[in-house]
């Protein structure tokens, strides 16, 4: 099985943390992959990869992942309040903007995920399919 690396690993490419925070392409690398902070884009405005076709689908993922997130915070909340007992001020400082950053960091993940497993499949697929 000959053919290029994964993108992931492909020099001048991001690891997958990396990729979901700046949003980059698999096949080029360009920072098009979201559209919205956690919205796959169509197509990709370098190469044009049509990126909504290799979207994961499905809202049982994503919504076990903000209640796994969510649960976490909540516990982290209630350590701090009974170990510190600071300001309820405090806690809307700190909890509100950590929730939606932890949150949209973590769509993004899982959706850049998504999308580089696709482009992998379907480019091995494509590299496979070609006559020897």
């Amino acid at each position: 099985m000959s053919g290029s690396p994964a993108p992931y690993t492909m020099k001048g490419q991001l690891g997958l943390y990396r990729a979901a925070l700046f949003g980059s392409c698999p096949k080029c690398g360009a920072r098009t992959l979201f559209e919205a902070p956690a919205m796959v884009a169509d197509q990709c405005g370098e190469c044009g990869l049509k990126l909504g076709e290799l979207e994961p689908t499905g809202r049982a993922v994503p919504l076990l992942l903000t209640v796994w997130v969510i649960a976490i915070l909540i516990c982290a909340a209630m350590f701090l309040e009974l170990e510190v007992r600071p300001p309820m001020w405090v806690h809307v400082v700190v909890w509100a903007p950590l929730t939606i950053g932890l949150e949209l960091f973590a769509l993004r993940v899982y959706k850049t995920r998504g999308v580089y497993i696709a482009y992998e499949k379907r480019r091995t697929a494509y590299v496979q399919s070609e006559p020897r």
